[in-house]
Order: C-alpha cells, then structure tokens, then sequence
C-alpha cells in the first residue's frame, strides 16, 4: 500500500491535485496479445491500481483477442493507452496521425531500446535453421505485429532465394497462430515447426532472456527453453511505444506519463509484469524513432 500511495502521490502532485478527475470520468488501459488474456490482465493490474489512484477515477483494462483490437480501440476513443508494437503504432498512425502519441519506450538491462523477432522450433525436430524448414509449418502470431509478423516478412525473403510468406512455396504453410504466446505453445506442441516470437535477445537463452514473450512463457511453465533452438534471429527492432490518445487532457497525459515512466523505481515487480521481464524501466521517445517502421509497414502491408 506505501508504494501505491507513493506512486500514486507523486504522479498526482506532478501537477497538483483536484483537477484530473473533473476532466475524466475513466481511463481505459488496452494490453496487446502476447498471453493469454487473464495473464495479461493481471500483469497490468497493478498500473490499473496505481492509475485509478493518481487519477481519482476508475481504471478499466482491455485485452483484446487481437492486435486490432486494442488499434481500433485507441483511434475510437475507447482505449487511452497501450503499449504498442512498433508496428501497431505505425498502423494506428497511418490510419490517423493524430490519435495517438508515442510518449515512453522500455529499456533494456543494457540501456538499449531494440529487440528481436527469434526464428524458433523444437530441438528434437532437427530443425537447427531457416534451411531446414523448407515444406514445414511455420507459424505467425498477428499480422499487426511487428515481430510476429512485418519484419519477418521483409527479412526472412532475404535470407535465402526462393523463401516467400505464401504456404506452398517455401513453407508446407504458413499459419497465423493469434499471438506470441499462440506461437510458442503450438511449436513447443508440435503443432506447428516453427514460427517467430520477441525476446530482447540479451541474457540467458534458457530463461526465454531477459524480456519478452519467451520470457513470460517460461515465468509461466508453458515452455521449457532447454527443449528449443534458435533457428533465425532478425535485425535490431524499435521496441514500441507506450502511446496515449492525443485528445486526452494535457493534465491526464502528463500524470500518466509520469506514472509510468517511475514505475520501475516505484514497484519493480510491477514494472517487471508490465514490460514482460527484466528491464531498467521506460525512457522518453518521439515518432521520429518509429519513421522507418512505418515506411516499412506502408510498403509492406500498405498501411
């Protein structure tokens, strides 16, 4: 309870108190995939505690079954913040510049702020490398997705001659699994494989690393990382941001931001179930970080 008042107080006293709550009457938080939806609602649902206590109004969360999901919610009106992909955040701001502003971004254990899309399959398959999955399944979690699926898309054609994403041409087939946590169950399964996640790609491969979606498949014992291999690792790519809808009030952005920016300092545990493991928290970040992103998603998918 100290920490949530402290929190709380010193977002709150940010800006003064009293005036928030006359702005708003709620404040609607939306979690992309990555787990399944309970799981991610009780990662957030300490910032959810902490925000209806700097805000003085009621916090709602939103786990929507896709990335769609939580885009359409924030370009509505429905969602006033997420922690975006990077592709996400293109898609929402090709649709409508203005909906929302990217304000923070996670930083990794070694200050960065990139990570990986992680080509993965069974040890026991035999399958060591992109090589070896000519006429397999593999597996991608959601089309909005920037690990799971944009980069991929550009890079893994560019691996090897002949390798397209169309099922039967390189691949036996290519399946949408729902999300990365859908993909990491199916091929640890065998249902499908391989397929492609995202880890920050630094720290111990049989801790799923340090963050990302491997690393919360292990916390949760739906994965033993000793039973897989790495079989392709992409570029370093933009970690996305935290964004809210611009139409909030300046007052309700500015608590928000500052909410989460101290979080790690504040209550690691819950910074550590918001940004999916080990990290040193959230940094400042602006749109210019994620221009290359969205010229990649405009060429790719056609925003």
């Amino acid at each position: 309870m100290k920490k949530t008042l402290a929190l709380a107080l010193a977002a709150t006293n940010f800006l003064g108190t009293g005036a928030i709550a006359q702005d708003i009457t709620e404040f609607r938080i939306g979690i992309l995939g990555g787990e399944n939806a309970q799981d991610r609602m009780n990662s957030y649902q300490c910032l959810a505690d902490y925000t209806t206590q700097a805000l003085g109004v009621e916090t709602k969360l939103f786990a929507p079954a896709d990335y769609n999901g939580v885009i359409q919610g924030l370009l509505g009106g429905t969602i006033d913040m997420a922690w975006l992909g990077a592709s996400a955040y293109a898609a929402t701001y090709l649709q409508d510049p203005e909906a929302v502003e990217p304000v923070l971004v996670k930083v990794n254990v070694d200050g960065s702020i990139g990570y990986h899309s992680i080509g993965f399959a069974r040890k026991d398959s035999g399958v060591t490398s992109l090589d070896d999955m000519e006429g397999k399944v593999f597996g991608f979690g959601d089309p909005n997705s920037t690990s799971g699926y944009l980069i991929p898309s550009i890079e893994i054609p560019r691996y090897k001659d002949g390798i397209t994403m169309e099922s039967g041409e390189y691949f036996g087939e290519v399946k949408f699994t729902g999300g990365h946590e859908q993909t990491i169950v199916a091929v640890a399964n065998g249902d499908i494989d391989g397929g492609v996640t995202w880890a920050d790609g630094q720290g111990n491969w049989e801790d799923g690393y340090n963050s990302g979606a491997l690393r919360k498949a292990v916390d949760a014992g739906l994965v033993d990382m000793n039973d897989m291999v790495e079989i392709w690792k992409s570029n370093v790519i933009p970690e996305g941001p935290v964004v809210l809808r611009k139409a909030l009030p300046a007052d309700v952005r500015a608590t928000m931001t500052a909410l989460v920016d101290g979080l790690y300092e504040s209550d690691p545990d819950c910074a550590y179930g918001v940004a999916a493991g080990d990290t040193l928290g959230f940094q400042p970040v602006g749109h210019d970080t994620y221009i290359s992103i969205v010229e990649a998603r405009k060429a790719e998918i056609g925003g």
